[in-house]
């Protein structure tokens, strides 16, 4: 679809926050899938068009986990690469429906997601100490679970993954560097099956993405140098906020 210098502007703005949030906590996709749908994409399309961002915002933030040695290579076998396999059934769900259900099941999940961290948030973020008797098997299971929503919608994925890094044992910020390695890996596979069934604009997508790319380095670098006490705090306001959001708005 044409785009003018207004929408360049928007969609780098917004990857830029978007990617520097997905990193710290998640959620970013909450703030682009709106917009791309904002500046005239269908559903669909916007759902596959925003994966060429996170696709671009992931390897970078694997980079740079990597180069700041938090990155748990082993972790690819009992988290990515069952999370891969999930996003296979989630791209399948997502393709079969309509514009008009996406929306209002997208709608539904930034509710519920938002309502799910606040109450996780209550009950004391970011503890560890209940990993010890979590087995690889169990764990590569939820990440499988994880896979199929991250196929089917991205966003919020991130607080799922976090959730799940948590009761393998890992603070936020080994959690998150795990997190950006498997949502790596789902969105690849994710992205080429929206291309080869025509669901992504590439020409808005790489726009976003190199927003998302640049925040995505600002986030690695903020949460490592931060510390898990500063990312629980991000992650607890930003949810807060996109309550606040969903509450006043429509």
């Amino acid at each position: 679809m044409p785009l003018d210098w207004t929408g360049v502007v928007i969609l780098l703005v917004s990857g830029v926050a978007a990617g520097a949030l997905n990193v710290i906590a998640g959620g970013g996709s909450f703030i682009t899938l709106p917009v791309l749908i904002f500046l005239g994409l269908p559903a669909g399309v916007a759902n596959g068009t925003n994966r060429v961002a996170i696709l671009f915002q992931n390897l970078g933030a694997v980079w740079g986990f990597n180069r700041h040695r938090v990155l748990d290579w082993s972790s690819t076998v009992w988290a990515a690469l069952p999370a891969g396999a999930g996003a296979l059934l989630g791209v399948a769900i997502a393709l079969s429906i309509g514009d008009l259900a996406f929306q209002r099941i997208l709608a539904f999940l930034m509710v519920a997601l938002t309502l799910w961290t606040l109450l996780q948030r209550s009950n004391g973020p970011g503890r560890t100490s209940s990993a010890a008797g979590v087995s690889k098997w169990a764990l590569a299971g939820g990440f499988f679970l994880v896979g199929i929503y991250g196929g089917f919608v991205q966003a919020g994925v991130g607080f799922l993954i976090l959730a799940v890094t948590s009761l393998a044992g890992l603070d936020l910020v080994r959690g998150n560097a795990i997190k950006v390695l498997s949502i790596l890996v789902f969105t690849a596979i994710s992205l080429v099956l929206f291309a080869w069934y025509g669901k992504v604009d590439w020409i808005l997508g790489l726009v976003l993405a190199a927003g998302n790319l640049l925040g995505g380095l600002v986030g690695v670098r903020l949460t490592v140098t931060k510390g898990h006490k500063w990312v629980q705090a991000v992650v607890t306001v930003t949810v807060v906020l996109f309550a606040v959001k969903l509450w006043f708005s429509g």
